[in-house]
């Protein structure tokens, strides 16, 4: 048992270990309580939902602290009285368009390969990716904000691969070689943004055990080695923000975030039939699925007018993470935004792909519940693609109370010696 499952404080009576994902998103807060068992699968015992106010979150980052906090609690609430306890520490992920995500590699000559690399070298270089990913995280934020010195915190971090003289390796420590390459993802966010929600944890009376950027979360979740090593597209389309990450050559290359997702197709729904909008939401999620709905054409051609901007969006943000390279040709999308069927269709259409670095046509896949292997679902209550993000958030505090490899060990030594 790894010293990390040791300090785990959410065990419950008959020992097994148990937590809290929120999911604090734009139009709901979702949370699963679940517990884990000594093999690392977990089994969702609790679901609870409840939805955001209109004022409470914007673009996927928390607006007003109290009524986000009184909406967590009364989803961690129905959550706990279905699953009959209440776990102490929690995973909460965190989404919008300033916070980055990003895979720094770094490869260093050694001028002595014959000695075994230390454990001293090994942080070195560790050490020297993670100043570099720091300033790049401060520049890009400072840049897309337009404010100087605006305060940046890590979300966090995780070694992507390793290598010596270009053979892989899960520990470079007392191997010897010339070459020595590591990549590092890291996921940064304003302090106000991160603040905001350790706030909540706090106000709720929750150990938090790690923020995770939500799309970080969705691309680890699917365990098939062949989805890892082949790479593919993660999409996520939530209420505020669509997130995309990148997963290449076995390793998350970046995520990106921008604000057009399911609350902007209901309020151009809204103001362009003259609706309120908690009706023009209703009648986008009958839409979208595909239940007999007044003024169908309407809606219809102004959901397709909507999807053609998210398209454009996409496909900016596609090129941008493809930086030059050939992107996967398969992509997962996910989300409660992406029920409307025109969100994968626009994804199939030549015209989107073919302006893109794709080999081929990709492989565009709704993903569901169903397809994560390591996580059960004994409340049959995650039945579609919104309830995907909350389970990469569990997978996520699976991986926690996991056994720590060595790489791994190292990072969380220089991150605690930097101090961010």
């Amino acid at each position: 048992m790894s010293f990390l499952r040791r300090l785990w404080k959410g065990e419950r009576s008959d020992g097994l270990a148990a937590c809290t994902a929120l999911d604090v998103g734009t139009e709901f807060a979702k949370a699963l309580v679940f517990e884990i068992d000594e093999t690392g699968h977990g089994t969702v015992l609790g679901v609870g939902r409840k939805r955001q106010g209109l004022a409470h979150m914007q673009s996927g980052m928390v607006a007003d602290i109290g009524a986000v906090v009184d909406n967590c609690a009364v989803a961690l609430q129905e959550a706990e009285e279905m699953a009959g306890f209440r776990p102490g520490q929690v995973v909460i992920g965190i989404a919008g368009e300033l916070v980055k995500g990003f895979t720094i590699s770094r490869s260093q000559e050694r001028k002595k390969p014959d000695l075994p690399i230390s454990d001293a070298e090994l942080q070195k270089l560790i050490d020297s990716v993670q100043h570099d990913a720091l300033v790049e995280a401060e520049r890009a934020i400072t840049w897309e904000t337009g404010l100087p010195n605006v305060d940046v915190r890590l979300v966090h971090a995780a070694v992507t691969g390793a290598s010596i003289d270009g053979y892989p390796v899960t520990n470079p420590v007392g191997f010897q070689g010339r070459h020595v390459s590591i990549g590092i993802f890291n996921a940064f966010a304003p302090l106000v943004h991160l603040g905001a929600l350790e706030s909540v944890a706090a106000q709720l009376d929750l150990d938090l055990l790690e923020v995770v950027a939500e799309p970080y979360a969705v691309a680890r979740v699917l365990g098939s080695e062949q989805v890892q090593q082949a790479g593919a597209l993660f999409v996520d389309v939530g209420g505020g923000t669509t997130d995309v990450a990148l997963v290449r050559s076995g390793g998350i290359e970046g995520t990106r975030m921008f604000a057009l997702a399911g609350r902007a197709f209901t309020k151009s729904l809204a103001d362009r039939l003259e609706l309120p909008f908690p009706r023009a939401e209703a009648l986008k999620i009958d839409y979208a699925r595909g239940m007999d709905v007044e003024r169908r054409d309407e809606i219809a051609a102004i959901v397709a007018d909507d999807v053609a901007v998210w398209a454009a969006g996409m496909e900016l943000v596609l090129d941008e993470l493809a930086a030059g390279e050939l992107l996967p040709g398969r992509i997962y999308l996910c989300g409660g935004g992406s029920r409307l069927p025109e969100m994968a269709g626009a994804l199939r259409q030549e015209g989107f792909w073919r302006h893109l670095p794709f080999s081929r046509p990709p492989e565009v896949t709704v993903m569901s519940p169903g397809m994560i292997e390591t996580i059960a679902d004994a409340t049959d209550l995650l039945v579609d693609q919104q309830d995907v993000t909350p389970l990469g958030l569990a997978y996520q505090a699976i991986e926690l109370q996991a056994e720590q490899d060595p790489l791994d060990a190292a990072l969380r030594r220089v991150l605690r010696a930097m101090k961010i």
